[in-house]
């Protein structure tokens, strides 16, 4: 039976980065800000949460929007947007999906930008019922380097990288005795965020499966 397991954190990140920098956005942004913010209207942004960021290279200044009560932060920048949810889970996907692909048309219709690769990665820190966190870890810890030392191995992290996808398995730094995991994967320009959702589901459920845990709902 899979290990039963608690998700107290889980956060999703999505990335979009242009074709070419949007030097609008570090000039005459009004009309973008505005089209954006209305965008998110539906959502009751509030003018406290649109505020402009100044320092940092050109490329980390932009402005961000903020949805307090949906833990969203939305951010567009002349190299890329960004966007972040805290407490995601699936039950509000179909939300976080509807918001970020309200904000990211309305940045594009406005400004002229084309979003040409997406980079999107969940992280999620699981909290095992019955076992300790290195039972669920210790299939994915070499054999070898565990050999190293004679007593017990305290903590360990696997990490594993293809051309488009990166997974990494370790234990978590916030919670005592939980599992951190990381899955992050590029999508070209043109895949929706349906598609992405799916193939996002995909990932995390196949990870469950290679850590024989599944949620505690």
């Amino acid at each position: 039976m899979p290990e039963k397991v608690s998700i107290p954190i889980a956060s999703f990140d999505y990335t979009g980065e242009y074709s070419k920098p949007l030097l609008s956005a570090l000039m005459e942004r009004a009309r973008i800000v505005e089209a954006v913010f209305e965008s998110l209207s539906p959502w009751n942004i509030d003018i406290d949460n649109v505020e402009p960021v100044t320092t940092g290279k050109p490329s980390e200044q932009g402005i961000n929007f903020r949805l307090p009560q949906k833990k969203i932060l939305f951010f567009f920048g002349a190299g890329s947007c960004k966007f972040t949810k805290t407490d995601a889970d699936w039950a509000s996907a179909q939300e976080t999906a509807s918001v970020l692909s309200a904000a990211t048309e309305a940045l594009q219709r406005s400004s002229g930008a084309k979003i040409a690769t997406q980079r999107t990665f969940i992280a999620l820190h699981l909290q095992p019922k019955t076992k300790t966190f290195l039972e669920i870890l210790a299939p994915f810890l070499s054999v070898g380097m565990q050999r190293l030392e004679n007593s017990p191995v305290k903590a360990g992290a696997s990490i594993l990288k293809w051309d488009k996808r990166r997974v990494v398995f370790d234990g978590s730094g916030a919670l005592a005795n939980a599992v951190f995991v990381k899955f992050e994967r590029e999508f070209d320009g043109e895949a929706s965020f349906q598609q992405i959702a799916t193939q996002l589901k995909a990932d995390e459920d196949a990870i469950f499966r290679a850590l024989d845990v599944e949620e505690d709902l």
